[in-house]
């Protein structure tokens, strides 16, 4: 489990001129989300409880490598929590139903390779794609295979 503290990574305060009401409650909404996945996950034995990357202002976005200039993160959609090994994408990857259940969408873990990344909108192709590819570059790894998870809703 997270707390918005672990999610805010102390840029709430050193930030807080970039903080409107909308990403806040946006904030609130997505530790909800993804807590309610963790606490299911937690069932097999295994937790998460650090967060990678949480709310980017948009100068953390610009200086993140390889970060989408629209990513998910500027507006407290989205949430990198850390998975060296890839136990929670392959738990999620089995589950889509709980992302469905859940309303959260999975970055395809081919691209963001030790991490899990969750967003709690769809991504630009549509809504009914519950794991996205998130560009055009090719995948970091190909152990989960390439090609985007569909689910309708």
């Amino acid at each position: 489990m997270i707390t918005l503290k672990d999610y805010w990574m102390g840029r709430d305060e050193k930030y807080a001129e970039e903080l409107t009401p909308e990403i806040i409650k946006n904030a609130h909404e997505t530790v909800e989300k993804i807590n309610r996945l963790l606490s299911l996950y937690e069932e097999t034995g295994k937790s998460v409880n650090k967060v990678n990357s949480g709310w980017r202002p948009k100068s953390v976005n610009d200086a993140t490598a390889n970060a989408a200039s629209k990513s998910k993160h500027l507006t407290a959609q989205a949430c990198d929590l850390y998975d060296p090994h890839g136990d929670l994408d392959k738990w999620c990857l089995k589950n889509i139903e709980a992302l469905v259940e859940f309303g959260l969408w999975l970055e395809h873990p081919g691209w963001s390779d030790g991490w899990c990344h969750l967003q709690t909108v769809p991504p630009m192709s549509s809504p009914r794609v519950r794991v996205f590819i998130p560009s055009i570059k090719p995948p970091q790894t190909t152990i989960y295979g390439r090609s985007p998870v569909y689910f309708d809703v």
